[in-house]
């Protein structure tokens, strides 16, 4: 189903591309498997007071499939399946960052919709990306088991890169603090120092730790702590401080909702939790139609969606 069929399914009118608006408070964006389509909810308070269950309060939405400046990369198949969605400044400007199973990554100017640099991966299954300070772009992917850094500063389609291998690549996050890349994988987090130039950049492992558990799956800063991180695995939740080197347990009271999580973020000023992870009740095994919240705890399904991950709509630069 397209956006616009889903628009309607749902009550809504046809959402668009074009500046991302101001609203107060901090929105939840969302990727959404059904639709193909990153989407910009309300913030949390709204929608855990929405008692509209036909509509979805979309403020905002973006779709590979509509955007004409990525024709050449065929959306119709590297758009299969989106996986990601994160906010990021850069220069005064905002960008999201999103990517597909279908091997589509892409960095968007939300004030005009049009893509800053984007890329076709191929089969690699890319899971999360990350814009660095001097507009390169950090790419990691599951089953190419690699982490990238591509010369995206250098050109729109620039597919000049350095390269790391890592087992089921799956986050990526670039810590302003050290200067540092952070990624996870299956079985371990590492932190890679990024030296070159921006045009031909490169990269060199300077930490590697075990997961205290298999199945590496989010990794993103604690905003309420910064220099921590949140990394999710397939059963836990988990806070790592590189200060001590030590990964600390998050628990959310159902040891249930620890499990799967495809991402996990703290709301800037309030420290509330939002987690994406499969609800396992609807059609695929990976996505789910829920919003979880945590401290305080509130659900919100959200009906005719498949749900892969959701973050705050909140941005930082490097």
């Amino acid at each position: 189903m397209g956006l616009v069929g889903l628009a309607a399914t749902l009550g809504l009118g046809a959402p668009t591309a074009s500046a991302v608006p101001v609203r107060p408070g901090w929105a939840v964006v969302v990727v959404d498997q059904e639709s193909r389509s990153v989407l910009l909810l309300q913030s949390a308070e709204e929608l855990m007071a929405y008692r509209s269950p036909g509509r979805l309060p979309v403020v905002w939405s973006w779709s590979a499939d509509r955007a004409p400046d990525l024709a050449d990369l065929a959306p119709a198949r590297s758009w299969s399946m989106p996986d990601e969605a994160k906010a990021r400044v850069r220069e005064g400007g905002r960008y999201l960052l999103t990517a597909a199973s279908g091997g589509l990554v892409a960095v968007v100017d939300t004030a005009t919709g049009g893509t800053y640099w984007a890329a076709d991966t191929g089969r690699a299954n890319p899971h999360s990306l990350e814009l660095l300070p001097d507009g390169n772009v950090a790419v990691a992917a599951s089953t190419g088991g690699w982490v990238r850094l591509y010369a995206a500063s250098q050109g729109p389609r620039s597919s000049a890169h350095a390269a790391y291998p890592l087992k089921g690549a799956h986050g990526v996050h670039w810590d302003a603090r050290t200067r540092l890349l952070w990624a996870v994988g299956d079985d371990t987090l590492t932190a890679l120092r990024v030296g070159g130039t921006p045009a031909a950049p490169v990269l060199t492992a300077v930490r590697s730790v075990a997961l205290p558990d298999p199945g590496g799956h989010d990794l993103a800063p604690v905003l309420a702590a910064p220099g921590r991180f949140w990394v999710s695995t397939a059963t836990h939740l988990w806070q790592y401080d590189p200060a001590d080197g030590r990964f600390t347990r998050v628990r959310l009271g159902a040891e249930a909702a620890e499990r799967d999580i495809k991402s996990v973020g703290d709301e800037p000023g309030t420290g509330r939790l939002l987690t994406a992870a499969p609800d396992h009740a609807g059609p695929c095994s990976w996505c789910t139609s829920v919003l979880a919240l945590h401290r305080p705890d509130g659900v919100r399904t959200l009906r005719g969606t498949k749900l892969y991950k959701a973050r705050w709509w909140a941005s930082w630069s490097g």
